[in-house]
Parts: C-alpha cells; sequence; structure tokens
C-alpha cells in the first residue's frame, strides 16, 4: 500500500453518465448527466462536507467513491492507488476500509434480522467466523453508539429512528473503517434527534480518527460538521473551501443565493435574498457553457459559451466562475 499520499480518498475528472433507453431494442436515446467532470480530495481525518440541491449529483458521487457505481471515466484514488483497477478479491479487502450510512436508516436495515445479525453481519463476512467474539463486539459497538446490549434480539421496527441511525453507525463501524460516507445522514431525523448524531459522528472521528464525506443539502447542519466544504450544481463543484471562509463571504453566484435562501434565527439579520429565476435544468440536457449561468444574476456572455476553469483564488479557496 503506498504511504506517500496526501489525500485519503481522492477523484480526478469523475464523470458518471446513466443512459435512457427506449424503442423495441431498448437503444440508448440520451444520458442522464448525473456528475460531469469532478476533481477533489479529503485528507485523513478530514471531514469534507458535500452541498447543493436535490438531483446534483451529490448522492452519485458519494456512491461513485466508494465504488458502488464504476465511473463513466476518471479515477479515484484511496490511498493513493487507483481503486477501479482493482479485481474483485482486492475490492472486497478494501471494503472493510470504506464504509457507509445512508438516508433513511429503516430502508437500510434488513426488517428480518434483528441488531446481533445486522450489525454482527459484517465481521462474518470478514472472517469472523466465532459467534461469541461477534456477540461481543456487537455489544462493544452498541455501547460505543450509546445502545445497549438488552438490544441484540430486537428488530429494527422496535427502534425510533434515530436509534435506528446509531445501528447503521454501529454497523459502519463494525470493521474499523477510515472514511465514512454520510448520504443525508440525520435529513430524515428529527432536529433533536439530528444534534444528538451528529455529536456522535463528532465523537466517533476524535476516537477512531475517521474521515467523513458528509453529504447534505442542509446548510446549517454541514457548516457545523465540516472542515471544509464542496459546493455541487448540476453535476459540478462550483466551489471548494474551508468552512468558515466559504459561510462568511462566499464567492460563486450558486453558493451566495444557497446561503442567502438559509432560514436564520434572528429576523433582525435577515441577509439580502439572492432571487434565482427559473427551474433547475434538467441534467439530460445540462445548459452549455457554466450550467448556472440561465439563473445567475451575474451572467456574461461568455458563461454560455464555455464552462469555467476551477481556480484557487487564495490558499485553499478554489471558485469556478468567470468573475474571477
Amino acid at each position: 500500500m503506498n504511504t506517500n499520499f496526501e489525500f485519503l480518498v481522492e477523484v480526478k475528472d469523475v464523470v458518471k453518465y446513466y443512459p435512457i433507453r427506449g424503442g423495441v431494442m431498448l437503444r440508448e436515446m440520451a444520458q442522464v448527466k448525473a456528475v460531469d467532470g469532478v476533481s477533489l480530495g479529503i485528507a485523513p481525518g478530514e471531514t469534507l462536507g458535500l452541498v447543493g440541491e436535490s438531483g446534483c449529483g451529490k448522492s452519485t458521487l458519494g456512491r461513485v467513491v466508494l465504488r458502488l457505481e464504476d465511473p463513466t471515466s476518471g479515477d479515484v484514488f484511496f490511498q493513493g492507488e487507483n481503486i477501479l483497477k482493482f479485481e474483485k478479491k482486492r475490492m472486497r479487502e478494501l471494503r472493510r476500509h470504506m464504509q457507509i450510512v445512508f438516508q433513511d436508516p429503516y430502508s437500510s436495515l434488513n426488517p428480518r434480522k434483528n441488531v446481533e445479525h445486522i450489525v454482527g453481519e459484517p465481521l462474518f463476512v470478514h472472517g469472523m467466523t466465532s459467534r461469541r467474539e461477534r456477540r461481543e463486539k456487537v455489544v462493544d459497538l452498541l455501547d460505543v453508539v450509546g445502545l445497549r446490549s438488552e438490544h441484540l434480539r430486537r428488530f429494527p421496527h422496535q427502534f425510533s429512528g434515530g436509534q435506528r441511525q446509531r445501528l447503521s453507525v454501529a454497523r459502519a463501524l463494525a470493521l474499523n473503517p477510515k472514511l465514512i460516507v454520510c448520504d443525508e445522514a440525520v435529513s430524515a431525523l428529527d432536529v433533536s434527534i439530528q444534534a444528538q448524531v451528529i455529536n456522535l459522528f463528532q465523537d466517533l472521528q476524535e476516537e477512531f480518527g475517521l474521515t467523513y464525506l458528509f453529504i447534505s443539502h442542509d446548510l446549517s447542519v454541514v457548516e457545523h460538521i465540516s472542515d471544509r466544504v464542496a459546493v455541487m450544481y448540476l453535476g459540478r463543484i462550483v466551489e471548494l473551501a474551508d468552512s468558515d471562509e466559504l459561510y462568511k463571504s462566499p464567492m460563486h453566484p450558486y453558493t451566495q443565493a444557497l446561503l442567502a435562501a438559509a432560514p436564520v434565527p434572528d429576523p433582525k439579520n435577515t441577509p439580502d435574498r439572492v432571487v434565482l429565476t427559473g427551474d433547475v435544468p434538467s441534467p439530460i440536457s445540462p445548459p452549455s457553457g457554466c450550467h448556472f449561468h440561465p439563473r445567475c444574476p451575474k451572467a456574461m456572455s461568455m458563461c454560455s459559451q464555455s464552462p469555467p476553469r476551477m481556480k484557487e483564488l487564495k490558499s485553499g479557496y478554489f471558485v469556478s466562475c468567470f468573475l474571477y
């Protein structure tokens, strides 16, 4: 394994298109351009927040990072090695280092299996055949996420939403992973429970040295948990920066609009609204040039002609916009 790497996980020029087929012969009629040339990296021990409107490609990018989906083109590196070149056996070994927590804990947990089986299954798959050892490990994991040993025999429907998500986290932790992709992991929970689960994620990161890709559309949650934030629009990253800097002074018009639309607790301190015109374009036929230009209040003629390149305006602050 290569030890000379800056990022634990890195994607380079990743493209993911889904074919749309129709007709008698099921020929390819069009393509859904879910991810359209994304490059970014996540350092060991870092939390990278990924935000954007629904349908912008956030979850697809997360699945490509884990190689649950193979990209149409581009490269995905984990600890400096291109995992797209891994054969099935080696990829299976790598799975223990890369886990995911899904949005809906009820649909991601097998309703026919109890807690001992759900959390212990990854251990069995990766070689822990002793049932006694698995049970002891599962009890330890339940304790880590704030559940108790008497929950071992219960089924998912016997838990609240927050408890089910804790089970999902325990299952993800079972193999001592290095990377966890949190795909809208708290969006289905009540606000008070969201705070508890977010604090759990932060405590686990400090205890186990975890690295997170935290996908969410909730800007306040991402601000609280992330070290850096990447803003995605229609398959492309438009802004990437340190969390504090991005929330304090966003540069891309789309990021400015997102932050201005977010509710604030003090009505007297409401920021100026940036009203976006038009609807979100279809990923089947995205606009030419900068994908955001039909809705951008600062659009120029060049914006529709060619896509802007990502530029580093200052140390660690990247923006893809012709304004800069």
